[in-house]
């Protein structure tokens, strides 16, 4: 499973999560769970005090392709879009890495070729 967004401990279980501005916390669950609503069939809510959540961290998933580091942002059946995290454009380039931003480079990779995939909290 690729995470890449926010998750909050609330009552001793991780979920997925996105902190309000207004001091609350959305927590998501993808199965039924107790006094969270339905949005969808798959997706439930429940919002929540910040003041109640026992840890909010960022997660996100990296691994190594052709011996750099990248995040993976997307997959695609057997594919899977990575994004450089090595900031050097000339490894970049040299990789044949599209340039999708200033300083940011993306490419599908065949997942085959996908190694040392982990969970990073940033």
């Amino acid at each position: 499973m690729i995470r890449d967004g926010y998750v909050a401990r609330w009552l001793g279980r991780d979920f997925e999560a996105a902190p309000g501005a207004d001091g609350e916390i959305r927590l998501y669950a993808p199965e039924p769970t107790d006094g969270f609503e339905e949005l969808r069939p798959g997706r439930f809510r429940r919002i929540v005090p910040a003041s109640e959540v026992e840890e909010l961290r960022y997660v996100r998933t990296t691994c190594r392709w052709r011996g750099e580091r990248f995040v993976i942002v997307g997959e695609h059946e057997t594919w899977v879009r990575v994004e450089y995290a090595g900031g050097r454009a000339p490894v970049a380039e040299s990789l044949g890495l599209d340039r999708v931003d200033q300083g940011i480079w993306q490419a599908w990779a065949p997942g085959a070729e996908i190694e040392d995939v982990r969970e990073e909290f940033v």
